[in-house]
């Protein structure tokens, strides 16, 4: 399989990055305020550091994208991109929706992507044509999106609700979620894990950036689902994504204008 010492090295990160976090968020820890009103605390930090030193040693010649503020030029074409923890908030409050996100882009397109979620024992990856694949202690499964095709069957998962009075479209949210059998917002990384693994149909989030995007993308279109930003291409770098099982694309881009 291609990159399977790549993928191999990133779930190993990934679950050493995980159980690092595991002993702050068991004890709790203070978030402090970034320039942008996000929060971040000293596991956010360490498990970046922790995450780069790993892949770093296993591949001296990538670069590195890191929303903690690591930023790596390599000479290899290649650079992983890394969330240490996706869902911040949820970790100070003790939840367990919270992950770390760690994709491989070679020469401008992700080719490997894991979500990892410690609180739930939970870990998800793909390969570029190796499928999605979801792991919790068993052995793997293979993922797979919904046939669904009908809204009133779909389950639709839409992020950060509070913030929808900001964005183009605000006043059509509330119809087109209407259609919908049900709604869920759990949270950023798992909702989207939701969609890919066939328990929900649309995914979508207004604000966002590559280290949110890049793992998502992959695992969601590796499980059969279609990925795109609000203008309809197929970057994480557009500032917003959406996932969505291909029954429903015509239905999501006519919401959104494209």
């Amino acid at each position: 399989m291609a990159y399977e010492r790549e993928l191999a090295a990133a779930r190993d990160a990934a679950l050493q990055a995980g159980e690092l976090a595991l002993r702050y968020w068991r004890s709790g820890v203070k978030a402090e305020d970034k320039p942008d009103d996000s929060p971040v605390t000293v596991a956010d930090r360490e498990s970046e550091r922790l995450i780069v030193r790993l892949l770093g040693e296993a591949f001296p010649r990538d670069g590195f994208l890191g929303e903690e503020g690591t930023g790596e030029t390599g000479t290899s074409g290649r650079r992983w991109i890394i969330d240490p923890i996706d869902g911040t908030r949820d970790f100070v409050r003790g939840n367990r929706l919270w992950s770390n996100l760690l994709a491989l882009e070679e020469e401008g397109e992700v080719v490997a992507g894991v979500a990892t979620f410690p609180g739930l024992g939970e870990q998800y990856w793909a390969v570029r044509g190796g499928g999605a694949w979801r792991g919790s202690g068993e052995g793997p499964v293979r993922m797979k999106c919904s046939a669904i095709a009908e809204t009133r069957r779909a389950v639709l998962c839409v992020n950060q609700l509070n913030r929808v009075l900001n964005y183009p479209r605000a006043e059509k949210v509330l119809p087109f979620l209407a259609q919908f059998g049900a709604s869920r917002s759990l949270g950023g990384a798992l909702d989207a894990m939701l969609v890919a693994g066939g328990s929900a149909e649309v995914w979508m989030e207004p604000a966002l950036k590559p280290w949110d995007l890049g793992a998502l993308s992959i695992i969601a279109k590796e499980a059969g689902c279609v990925y795109y930003d609000y203008t309809g291409k197929d970057t994480i770098y557009g500032g917003n994504g959406v996932i969505c099982v291909p029954g429903l694309e015509t239905v999501v881009r006519e919401f959104l204008g494209i």
